[in-house]
């Protein structure tokens, strides 16, 4: 071996050019992570896609540990068109009929539990619902934390073991949301112009007591 074969190696990767992995910040993540009523029906969410955004809540934190919560996936080919008709979306809009013909999404993961709803599973429901729809910006989706629908419904439409608690819709976004600050006492009732919807936040300072 040459004298200075090391010297020589540790200077070309020295030199050699440093590829960085651009991650997105959390703030970035938690900015593009709104509510969406709208979605382009052309990305076809799988089931793949799905279970990798519930294998978050293998990593989250869940009150007592009792790690109550369960999950149905439900995508095109396993039935989501069942699930149309069973949930509102847009309360504050009614007048919108949302979501829009042509943009309803077609991707969901029930969220159901195997104990009475008590103070600890509707913790672990906040912690999962915000920890999977993170998940679903980070890989290029979004989603809604679908309250308004119908529990009984859901649960015959899919034979749930479980009383449903919560549903996640899934997809690609087709709509434009932006955040607005404003001032504790003013309305935050959401509104949409000009074809962009608005969600009125309360800003730092009023936040903080």
């Amino acid at each position: 071996m040459a004298d200075n074969y090391l010297e020589n190696k540790f200077e070309e990767f020295r030199n050699k050019p440093t590829t960085h992995r651009h991650s997105v910040s959390l703030s970035t993540l938690l900015r593009q992570n709104r509510s969406y009523r709208g979605f382009d029906k052309s990305c076809v969410v799988t089931q793949a896609q799905l279970r990798r955004i519930v294998e978050v809540c293998t990593k989250v934190p869940s009150g007592r540990n009792q790690q109550a919560l369960r999950f149905k996936l439900v995508t095109r080919e396993t039935g989501a068109e069942k699930m149309q008709g069973l949930y509102k979306l847009g309360g504050a809009l009614p007048e919108l009929h949302l979501p829009y013909p042509g943009t309803e999404p077609e991707a969901f993961i029930v969220i159901c539990s195997v104990k009475e709803p008590d103070r600890w599973v509707n913790m672990d429901i906040g912690i999962a619902a915000q920890s999977m729809l993170l998940k679903a910006v980070e890989m290029g989706l979004g989603g809604i934390c679908i309250g308004a629908f119908n529990p009984a419904a859901v649960t015959e439409a899919f034979t749930l073991p479980y009383p449903p608690q919560l549903v996640l819709a899934i997809g690609k976004p087709a709509e434009r949301i932006e955040l607005v600050p404003v001032r504790e006492g003013c309305d935050l009732k959401y509104y949409r112009e000009n074809g962009v919807h608005y969600v009125p936040k309360i800003a730092l300072d009023d936040l903080i007591l």
